[in-house]
């Protein structure tokens, strides 16, 4: 039996067992690393790729996909800035710590955002474009969501009650989705303003998206074959729907305002439109020197894909 922290990073593809200041409190868990360094090395070695894209009309085209992490060790979940112009993304370096870090695109410099006792991942720039949001690792190893300044400073804590969470993805200034850890995992909307929580489903992979023409929100229903089904659902009616099926092996994706749908299948790019039965290949981006594409995020103009790829 695994440790409940270690249990949830298992799910969020984070092999890591305890921030570094409280790695003694969990002795009893099997996963626990003899050091810092080993745990670190064993974590998944996957850099961020930035290529550069065209929509337009009915097609879609990618540039070379470039490396902008390009180092040993867990860098991921990237997440583009409301002006489009950087990418914030979490890092693990060789102390097993995870921060956040951004990617400035014009200069190509990263700079580390928050520098914690606590470890934050998946950050979002929130609906009012003065924030963002991260889950984090606590002390005691809650993993809850928090938000920041965008200069990493001023933590507060945003959903009080909900634990642990693992994934996110805000709907409107004052309402979200979220994943919730557990067996089998929830899908829980939350409401900031009346601080209800609602259980919409059960049994959910760790994609979660706004669609793009406001009829609600995305998320992957793992089946009992192990296909996944890409749902829609929406908050207020609560009503749900197929939209499609998502290739054996993926579980990311990324709307492109028009409604079509990008995931990654290997080193493929996939799109997908409304009314067609299969995905489309729309670039091969083994070039890159990736193996496997996973968590994608396109940037608000359109202009750029950022790509998580685990290195040979």
């Amino acid at each position: 039996m695994l440790c409940e922290l270690c249990a949830s990073n298992m799910q969020t593809g984070i092999i890591r067992c305890v921030p570094r200041r409280w790695r003694a409190r969990a002795l009893g868990c099997v996963l626990l690393a003899a050091a810092a360094r080993a745990t670190a090395q064993a974590a998944p070695n996957t850099d961020i790729f930035l290529a550069p894209l065209t929509v337009s009309g009915g097609t879609i085209a990618v540039g070379a996909a470039a490396n902008v992490t390009s180092r040993p060790g867990y860098d991921n979940q990237p997440s583009f800035t409301a002006d489009g112009r950087a990418i914030l993304f979490t890092s693990t370096h060789d102390d097993a710590q995870s921060d956040i870090y951004r990617y400035e695109i014009a200069t190509r410099s990263i700079a580390r955002v928050t520098s914690t006792p606590e470890s934050e991942y998946s950050a979002t720039v929130m609906p009012d474009g003065r924030r963002f949001s991260v889950i984090r690792v606590e002390r005691d190893s809650t993993q809850r969501l928090w938000s920041f300044a965008l200069g990493g400073t001023d933590p507060q804590l945003v959903v009080e009650s909900l634990k642990p969470v693992g994934y996110h993805a805000w709907l409107d200034a004052t309402s979200l989705a979220m994943f919730v850890l557990g067996r089998p995992n929830a899908l829980v909307l939350g409401d900031l303003r009346t601080k209800k929580l609602d259980t919409l489903a059960r049994n959910i992979g760790r994609s979660l998206a706004r669609i793009p023409d406001a009829s609600g929100f995305s998320y992957a229903q793992i089946g009992d074959s192990g296909t996944t089904m890409l749902r829609g659902i929406n908050p207020k009616t609560r009503a749900s729907w197929d939209i499609v099926r998502l290739p054996r092996g993926s579980q990311d994706i990324a709307w492109l305002r028009d409604g079509r749908l990008l995931t990654a299948s290997g080193t493929r790019l996939l799109a997908w439109k409304k009314g067609e039965a299969e995905w489309k290949q729309v670039a091969d981006l083994s070039a890159a020197g990736f193996a496997e594409g996973s968590r994608l995020a396109v940037s608000p103009d359109e202009k750029f894909l950022a790509i998580v790829g685990a290195m040979k």
